[in-house]
């Protein structure tokens, strides 16, 4: 089956230097390839080491059954942060999204570290999103703009193994922080990552790619001007938000009333995803619309069910959170070599077979982890299935941010790269609120209600977690068919919101 054709390029202005020639690490691209990679490793450092704290912290908050909650508030104001950071970066260019979000960032954990309640930790992860969305848009517009297409998986391949180190010690050292000095340490502790991507990449994003887009008439604007933002944008930005807080509350509020706010959720939410997202996305139109939809797919269903993981193994097999945490560690390598192997110029005739193989392991990955809930199943079993899982999300999450810049011309990337990070961000909003009520529902916001480890893992609540993995795996399965859609018949021309 075809894969994307690679857009057709226009005429070069034989009064512009040829492009520099070697790989991401050539001189011309070194600093901005390591700064770039020191954000991306900043990111998954937070993921790793809070994802590991995360039971303890919501146990000690009297929070677990707000536990799916903690982590979607982050991608609930993350979507926002996205919408903004995809005009802020076409029209400015992305070096101040960027900084404006390592900041928000930082923040977030912050406020989330020093939180007493549960309410104030929830309002620390949406901080945090709101910066963590506005950084990853930023980053994508940097790579469309920076890099040669040639070299753009390679660097997307970094920026995947750019995960193994904090995969790897992320919960080991989130784990022995926990264990001797609290989880609130594993929070504070990160933002002071924060100076080594704000030293070397900002820099060398200025000297690369700052500044609006440049057009053959000059900048990309008006007479008087760039252009302001759009306002219609804004608000569906705004209304996308609302509606997935909403419809987040209402998954874990499972009363009458909370139909209501749910209902509400749907109403700002359908018109929003109708306007931010290409059309023809959720009938998975071949081209740019099924790239969209499938990061989502991907996304949501992996990181839906990754959140239990820690969790299930903590309360249900009485693993330490620092063993719970590790359980994950192997899944950065094997994502790391997915991403590798997609990287190279050879494969691109297989690519799209690749991502449809890609999607079926992570179905499987995820419908094996539960299998631990029962006893004499080895506790070991979700690590090797993660590591499958990560190896399958490697060969399908870089190809869908580089099929992505093929259909988008440059005035464009900041707004298809939004899409893309919508489309993930919703899914993770949309599927958390599915998982976490039927978590709920089933008893599991009394799973680990004690405040002890040894207490917390005497509740029994197995089939709470069945009806988070299982549908999940489903969705991925689901996804190996959009992958099957990615080929560009009609699709050179990248469609447009609406």
């Amino acid at each position: 089956m075809s894969v994307l054709k690679p857009r057709v390029p226009q005429t070069a202005d034989a009064s512009l230097p040829p492009p520099p020639r070697g790989g991401v690490l050539a001189p011309p691209y070194r600093t901005l390839s390591i700064g770039m990679v020191s954000v991306i490793f900043l990111i998954a450092f937070e993921a790793t080491a809070v994802g590991t704290a995360m039971p303890v912290a919501a146990r000690e908050l009297d929070g677990i059954g707000l536990y799916a909650f903690a982590f979607s508030a982050y991608f609930t104001t993350s979507l926002f942060g996205m919408v903004l950071a995809g005009q802020w970066a076409d029209l400015q260019g992305p070096l101040r999204p960027l900084a404006v979000g390592i900041g928000g960032f930082a923040a977030g954990l912050v406020v989330s570290g020093t939180a007493r309640v549960m309410w104030v930790f929830l309002i620390g992860r949406a901080v945090q999103g709101f910066g963590g969305g506005l950084v990853i848009v930023a980053l994508y517009v940097v790579v469309s703009r920076a890099y040669e297409e040639r070299l753009r998986p390679a660097i997307m391949a970094a920026f995947a193994a750019s995960w193994v180190v904090p995969s790897i010690v992320g919960p080991l050292a989130a784990g022995t922080v926990t264990e001797r000095l609290g989880w609130r340490w594993v929070f504070l502790a990160i933002p002071v990552l924060v100076v080594v991507p704000l030293v070397v990449a900002l820099p060398a994003i200025r000297r690369t790619a700052g500044g609006p887009v440049r057009t053959a008439d000059g900048p990309e604007g008006t007479a008087d001007g760039p252009e302001p933002f759009d306002r219609r944008r804004i608000r569906l930005a705004l209304g996308i938000s609302a509606g997935a807080g909403l419809l987040q509350y209402a998954a874990q509020d499972l009363r009458w009333l909370s139909l209501l706010p749910g209902v509400a959720g749907v109403a700002l939410l359908v018109p929003a995803v109708r306007g931010l997202l290409p059309r023809g996305t959720y009938r998975a139109r071949r081209g740019l619309p099924s790239v969209v939809l499938l990061r989502g797919v991907a996304a949501g269903a992996f990181i839906a069910a990754e959140s239990f993981v820690p969790l299930m193994l903590v309360t249900q097999r009485g693993l330490s959170p620092t063993m719970a945490g590790f359980s994950l560690a192997l899944g950065g390598l094997t994502w790391a070599i997915g991403s590798w192997v997609q990287s190279k110029g050879r494969v691109e005739p297989y690519r799209q077979r690749l991502m449809v193989a890609g999607m079926v392991m992570v179905g499987v990955a995820i419908a094996t982890a539960p299998a631990v809930l029962v006893p004499w199943v080895p506790v070991w079993t979700p690590a090797l299935a993660w590591g499958l899982g990560c190896f399958g999300m490697g060969l399908v999450i870089g190809p869908t941010g580089v099929l992505l810049m093929k259909l988008s011309p440059p005035q464009e990337a900041g707004a298809n790269s939004a899409a893309l990070q919508i489309s993930d961000a919703l899914a993770n909003v949309v599927l958390l609120a599915a998982g976490g009520a039927a978590f709920a529902a089933l008893g599991g916001g009394a799973v680990g209600a004690g405040h002890g480890l040894a207490e917390g893992a005497t509740a029994s609540h197995p089939a709470a977690f069945v009806a988070v993995f299982l549908p999940m795996a489903v969705v991925a399965l689901v996804g190996a068919w959009v992958a099957t859609r990615l080929d560009a018949r009609s699709a050179t021309q990248a469609p447009q919101s609406g």
